[in-house]
């Protein structure tokens, strides 16, 4: 009880200090918390990927497109239940900075993405209109859109300008799965190229192939790409994950230097930290001498400098730990959609923790034992 209270006097002594030491590890538990839920969110699409689903694409690259021929073939590879076909469309919604991805989709896609929930109504309504599109519930939250309305699209890829009327708004089946998305008839967009010169009339920017055994996805990806090995358009086809993790690979640099800036962060508040403590105890020797004088060991005056030291960091990490679900709020409003899950996770929770503590307990060490080795004599003189 009397170490506490000593604790707690020690603390309370410079109040200005105190309190800028805490502000300051208010805002790197806070920044720290915010750039790794950043990094989280580049990877939502990866962590939601399901393991029954491959994508076959052309092993050269996602620009090139495969013949819609090829999906009977790959339907009859055994161990593929269900094939659906997907293309990029590139629209503009009034203005560049309205970027949502869009993809002209087969009408057997939904079938594979059990995740993203429709209500039956809506998606027979889909299916009658050749122009009908779906889009997820983030993006019509955030563009405010309605069953009924109609988006109007410029198209980059496909020139020209597009009409599509909502008809169905689709939901995630738990707030992991993004649906800031639009889909709609492939077949729409088809009959569109069939009727302009060139060769990108019936192609399939990528495949998605349904499978019930997840163990068996690297054998059926050999088996479809050995389909069409030597052939015009090759494929390959990979796990939806592995998909995944091929966009998020091109910012592999961007996501290691956010990595690295949140643990430089940390490593500055711990500079600023232990001076604080070095600070407190420096002015405290004769304090220290005094109470070795009175029978107390060097235990005693150890333990009240990582006391002071924990508490600083508990009220400052502790604040900004309240505080980051409320500032990745508002940063996920001010960023205008482009991470669609931008929630903090429990293993960035738990890891502020532990960088709060490691810096109170580091902080801490050498005052401790500079402190705990002073000598009653010249501690004494330094009264004087």
């Amino acid at each position: 009880m009397h170490a506490l209270k000593l604790i707690i006097r020690n603390t309370l002594r410079h109040k200005i200090r105190t309190g800028l030491t805490v502000f300051g590890l208010l805002i790197a538990v806070l920044a720290y918390g915010l750039l790794q839920t950043v990094v989280d969110a580049w990877y939502a699409g990866v962590d939601t990927a399901s393991s029954t689903r491959l994508i076959a694409r052309s092993s050269i690259s996602l620009a090139f497109t495969l013949p819609v021929s090829y999906e009977s073939r790959i339907r009859a590879i055994e161990g593929v239940n269900t094939v659906a076909r997907s293309a990029w469309f590139g629209g503009i919604y009034k203005e560049p900075k309205n970027f949502f991805p869009q993809f002209a989709i087969s009408t057997n896609y939904l079938d594979l993405y059990p995740e993203f929930v429709l209500p039956e109504a809506e998606r027979q309504a889909w299916m009658r209109d050749r122009r009908g599109a779906l889009v997820g519930r983030q993006l019509a939250d955030q563009y405010g859109f309605k069953v009924g309305d109609t988006i109007p699209l410029r198209g980059s890829i496909y020139t020209g300008d597009w009409q599509f009327v909502v008809r169905g708004i689709f939901d995630g089946s738990d707030d992991t799965k993004i649906t800031r998305h639009m889909l709609f008839h492939w077949t729409y967009l088809n009959e569109w190229l069939v009727q302009r010169p060139g060769r990108r009339a019936n192609q399939v920017g990528v495949y998605i192939l349904g499978i019930d055994a997840p163990d068996r996805a690297a054998e059926i990806s050999r088996a479809v790409d050995k389909e069409f090995q030597n052939s015009v358009a090759e494929t390959l086809t990979e796990t939806e994950q592995a998909f995944q993790l091929s966009f998020v690979s091109m910012s592999n640099e961007i996501i290691a230097a956010i990595r690295i800036v949140s643990y430089v962060v940390i490593l500055i508040i711990l500079a600023v930290m232990a001076n604080t403590m070095a600070m407190s105890a420096r002015e405290r020797t004769s304090e220290y001498a005094t109470l070795k004088a009175l029978g107390f060991g060097p235990g005693f005056i150890a333990l009240l400098i990582f006391g002071e030291s924990l508490a600083i960091c508990v009220v400052g990490g502790g604040a900004g730990l309240w505080l980051t679900p409320y500032a990745a709020a508002g940063f996920k409003q001010a960023a205008g959609g482009i991470f669609p899950i931008f929630a903090v996770s429990q293993t960035t929770v738990i890891a502020q923790v532990l960088c709060a503590l490691a810096v109170g307990v580091a902080a801490a060490i050498v005052p401790a034992v500079q402190a705990s080795r002073v000598r009653i004599v010249e501690g004494l003189r330094a009264m004087g």
